[in-house]
């Protein structure tokens, strides 16, 4: 930092600096089903996000003694007026769409009715005291390659997981979930992620009629901070 305001802690880490955004929670709460036979879920934030940039949302499903699956995950809204996001069960054989989520951007917006707000030098609001911020926790992209299974309409489903030991504080980003990936043909691959409870597993899945086996998307995970 050349000028302005800044916070560290007891190990001189800078946690607050008028120069750079952290990572602001905006909203949080639970998603639930609310459509297609309780395998869709849309969810509405406490507030929009006002980012130009869409934002993160991280999810921890519920644990539960089955698979849960997530999958064609997709923002509601556009740049400076994010409202909502959509998420599907992967099927109807895993956990209905349960569990709580929080989403985030790099910025903060205004909530609090009083205590510290910090701009940067072009007047962008990077700290409100009303808005917790989010720190990631790790990230994956060592995935192992499992198994492939053929279906019915011929499309090659492929089975990646990870070591994880599914902490309830620690939830995932999904947008990556909803991005339909390269598999070397017209149809892409699709993209889900299942956890696993009963086996403490985490997968990726992906789903094409192609069957390339190289898969390279970052897991990544944070948690809300205290």
């Amino acid at each position: 930092m050349s000028y302005g305001l800044q916070f560290t802690n007891n190990n001189n880490t800078v946690v607050l600096d008028s120069e750079y955004a952290r990572l602001m929670v905006i909203s949080s709460g639970r998603f639930a089903p609310t459509e297609e036979g309780g395998l869709g879920s849309t969810t509405y934030f406490a507030r929009p996000v006002t980012s130009q940039e869409p934002p993160l949302v991280f999810v921890r499903p519920d644990t539960v003694g089955a698979i849960a699956g997530l999958c064609q995950m997709r923002l509601i809204g556009s740049a400076g007026n994010w409202t909502g996001f959509y998420v599907r069960a992967y099927n109807a054989l895993t956990a209905q769409p349960n569990g709580r989520y929080f989403v985030s951007a790099f910025g903060a917006q205004y909530v609090a009715q009083y205590g510290l707000r910090i701009w940067d030098g072009a007047n962008n609001l990077l700290f409100d005291s009303g808005t917790t911020n989010a720190n990631f926790t790790r990230s994956f992209q060592n995935w192992t390659f499992v198994k492939y299974e053929t279906g019915d309409q011929g499309l090659v489903t492929n089975y990646y997981t990870v070591p994880f030991n599914f902490p309830e504080n620690e939830y995932m980003l999904i947008n990556s979930f909803g991005m339909p990936m390269n598999s070397g043909s017209g149809i892409p691959r699709q993209l889900a992620c299942l956890w696993d409870f009963p086996h403490n597993t985490l997968y990726a899945i992906t789903a094409a009629t192609s069957n390339p086996i190289a898969f390279y998307l970052p897991a990544v995970f944070a948690k809300q901070a205290v």
